[in-house]
């Protein structure tokens, strides 16, 4: 229900075509101002490898959802005292990412004219994609800042680090995200920056869940404590 309501208000934002074309033109300027603008030979690259890419286009359209949801059914079931506050986090990450589709439309680089990036899914026929594709409709095209794919995966590989008991489950946990950002990339759904925005947006939304609990969602205990029931006279 929470990622319905969030899908109905991203696809409610104006999909401001133009001046999301111009921001990309900007953030692609920036990006080779600062010499971090390697997006392209990334996703030429991994274009070339067809079972790679193939891969990453599913990895980009359904792992997002799954793990997101595995993590907080975990949460709920292994760690229920720390289950509310983190999954504050997680929705205050989302909501301020909403208010940043609205103010700052962002056309993703495969959608870029003229930048010479291959979209993926439509090159390879991928299924699934809401990105591109059978699908695209479906879904603001012009929602590129922030990546909530990086804002999301970097959520579970956090929590995952921070609560799981097993080593290399826990690395996993730091995989997770490392994978997504070169997944985001490879497959031309978004800059470096849409990722530092999803970073930004993810620290407001673990502030947020500190302000309102007192702490950390991972400091908090693992159970939930029972209310005191008054001594009997």
């Amino acid at each position: 229900m929470s990622y319905y309501t969030y899908s109905l208000i991203r696809n409610a934002v104006p999909e401001q075509k133009e001046q999301a074309l111009r921001n990309a033109d900007w953030i692609w300027r920036a990006e080779h101002s600062l010499g971090i603008a390697v997006e392209q030979t990334i996703n030429h690259a991994a274009n070339s490898v067809s079972w790679l890419i193939v891969g990453m286009n599913y990895y980009y359209a359904t792992l997002h959802f799954v793990i997101t949801l595995g993590v907080l059914v975990w949460l709920f079931r292994r760690h229920p005292g720390r289950y509310a506050a983190t999954r504050l986090a997680l929705f205050a990450t989302t909501a301020v990412a909403l208010v940043g589709y609205y103010f700052y439309p962002l056309a993703p680089p495969r959608l870029m004219t003229g930048g010479g990036f291959v979209d993926t899914v439509a090159v390879h026929h991928t299924w699934g994609s809401m990105a591109s594709g059978n699908l695209k409709n479906m879904s603001n095209q012009y929602a590129a800042m922030p990546s909530m794919h990086i804002g999301w995966s970097l959520w579970c590989g956090m929590t995952i680090f921070a609560l799981a008991s097993v080593p290399w489950v826990r690395v996993l946990g730091l995989l997770y995200p490392a994978l997504t950002l070169l997944v985001i990339v490879a497959t031309a759904n978004h800059f470096w920056l849409d990722a530092v925005g999803g970073m930004a947006c993810l620290a407001f939304g673990f502030a947020v869940a500190r302000a309102w609990y007192g702490a950390l969602p991972y400091a908090l205990p693992r159970l939930v404590t029972p209310p005191l029931l008054p001594a009997k006279v």
